[in-house]
């Protein structure tokens, strides 16, 4: 029987919750500030839902696609099956489909709107420059994207932030709203400014911030059904170097697949990292070796599973 560790967790949540929240705020604020129009608010709340929807539903498929990952057999792959395997058995949940993406630089994702329907996929890069026990611990990461339904969370982060910004767009073309007394709702030209500029950039820091407290969070369940986290803390710091000696192409798929990624599979310093949907890696490495301490602390050994719950 699996003893039962206790990781101290990170609230992330609290955190998650407590964005949506703000997001739900400026869209609230906009609308008010473009009139309170019901009209205008059920346009764009159904643009989003639409795109949430399509997303959601076919994001195995569309991830997949824009990779141009194959799914590969059990003969060609049988360390990539028997991980896998293992750590989805160990969680109670079904096989996911296996693929690998024709691209050397280093990095995985998995993708699909439940565990009936989800896709791992590995680069080729990552493949070769990972050993066996760090791949573990990236795939641990990747399946619990699936099984904390992240794809979902994904997908209303970014159709709340498709609202504001259309949002921002109807003030751009129609100018702030008036009241039944005929006086600008708005607040003038701050308002407009505020509502046009600020607001669609700010859905989308609020947006990185979401997927950031979910690369957290995959980080420690991952580890948590490895019972492993330095294997993945050494991971990340491979794949952080590799993806700077050899980072991904930048092309329209990519683009789409980047957030599903354990690691920003483009070069990133700087200002841009500002809006990455990443974690910076050090910050991530530091709190998977502080865990790993913990479990140490706790009579843990590396690949002992923890408790799930």
């Amino acid at each position: 029987m699996d003893r039962e560790i206790r990781v101290r967790g990170h609230f992330n949540g609290l955190k998650t919750t407590l964005l949506f929240a703000l997001m739900w705020a400026i869209i609230m604020l906009i609308w008010w500030l473009t009139g309170g129009s019901r009209g205008t608010l059920g346009i764009y709340i159904c643009i989003g839902l639409g795109t949430t929807f399509v997303s959601y539903w076919f994001s195995d498929k569309l991830a997949i696609a824009s990779m141009g990952a194959r799914q590969v057999s059990e003969q060609e792959a049988p360390g990539l099956y028997r991980i896998v395997r293992e750590l989805s058995a160990r969680a109670g949940k079904p096989m996911p489909r296996i693929y690998i993406a024709p691209t050397m630089s280093p990095n995985a994702f998995a993708t699909g709107r439940n565990e009936r329907h989800a896709a791992v996929c590995c680069t080729q890069g990552i493949l070769q420059l990972l050993n066996e026990r760090e791949i573990r611990g990236v795939l641990g990461h990747e399946l619990m994207h699936v099984y904390n339904r992240d794809i979902l969370t994904g997908a209303i982060a970014s159709a709340m932030s498709t609202v504001i910004t259309y949002l921002g767009y109807s003030l751009m073309y129609f100018g702030g709203g008036s009241d039944r007394d005929g006086e600008n709702r708005g607040g003038g030209l701050i308002g407009l400014l505020v509502s046009m500029i600020l607001a669609p950039i700010g859905a989308s820091l609020i947006q990185m911030a979401i997927s950031r407290t979910r690369e957290f969070d995959a980080d420690e369940d991952g580890s948590r059904l490895t019972g492993d986290p330095e294997a993945l803390a050494s991971a990340l710091s491979k794949i952080d170097a590799g993806v700077q000696m050899s980072p991904m192409r930048q092309t329209a798929g990519t683009q789409s697949a980047a957030a599903l990624m354990i690691a920003n599979p483009f070069s990133a310093g700087g200002f841009s990292r500002l809006f990455s949907t990443h974690p910076p890696t050090e910050e991530r490495i530091r709190r998977l070796m502080q865990m790993s301490y913990e479990l140490r602390q706790a009579g843990a050994v590396p690949g002992q599973r923890i408790s799930l719950r």
